[in-house]
């Protein structure tokens, strides 16, 4: 067995639930790369994080997923610094909310590209590295939208299915190699994302559609992806961590 720290690469891994899984692969030891798009200055805070942590190496890594060949250009810069990638999380994503009349094209271009696009680039890029180290994991972040429909998700809880989609497809293709693909569905998490809700939203969250009452911490999304990468005997399979909220019929 390797006495190599993992290796991690996160996109998307500058806040929230990226920001909170860098740090509990870094709390292992292990290499953690920190994909961003915009936020500079949120990677950074967070290699910082990770580095207290106990990561063994950290690099963040300025890249737009929906772009084919900067993936490509960020895996080859991970490969001259690394001797091996086990695990890959799909985090970055892009919101558009809104019903259909009232999305733009260019919304939903943008959402495609970086949820179901990204995921595509990243895992061409990475797959053959993580079969080269002798088999790893694929964690794709989707969400609960794309496993209910939701008025206003139409744009969001798209994308969302197609990724769950692409999970269980790739996970049949690539289990010969010994990568397993597993995606996990978060709920009303505490992020920016969840942010922009009112009041009034989150009451009704609380009050009458989640069972265990709470948000959601970015922690918790993080103990369900190791979770899935410490257990072995898990592929295409979809982990929904919730608090009860999909479960419910209204």
């Amino acid at each position: 067995m390797s006495t190599e720290p993992q290796g991690v690469l996160i996109t998307g891994g500058a806040r929230g639930i990226g920001r909170a899984t860098a740090e509990a692969f870094a709390a292992r030891g292990a290499n953690v790369a920190i994909n961003y798009f915009g936020r500079q200055d949120a990677a950074e805070e967070t290699a910082a994080a990770c580095r207290a942590a106990g990561a063994a190496d950290v690099r963040i890594c300025q890249a737009d997923v929906g772009d084919g060949a900067a993936v490509r250009a960020m895996v080859d810069e991970l490969r001259g610094a690394w001797p091996r990638l086990d695990v890959v999380v799909n985090n970055a994503g892009y919101n558009c909310p809104g019903k259909l009349l009232d999305l733009t094209e260019e919304a939903w271009d943008r959402a495609f590209a970086t949820h179901v696009k990204g995921a595509f680039h990243v895992c061409r890029a990475t797959i053959p590295w993580l079969a080269e180290t002798g088999g790893g994991n694929v964690i794709n972040l989707s969400s609960v939208a794309g496993l209910r429909g939701l008025p206003g998700s139409v744009g969001y809880g798209t994308v969302k299915g197609a990724l769950l989609q692409f999970t269980r497809c790739l996970a049949w293709e690539v289990a010969e190699l010994g990568v397993r693909v597993n995606a996990v569905c978060p709920g009303v998490i505490r992020t920016d994302f969840h942010a922009a809700m009112t009041p009034e939203q989150k009451q009704r969250n609380l009050e009458q559609r989640i069972p265990l009452h709470a948000e959601g911490q970015p922690e918790q999304i993080a103990q369900a992806i190791l979770s899935l990468v410490d257990n072995a005997y898990i592929t295409g399979e979809t982990l929904t961590v919730d608090g009860g909220l999909s479960m419910r019929i209204c």
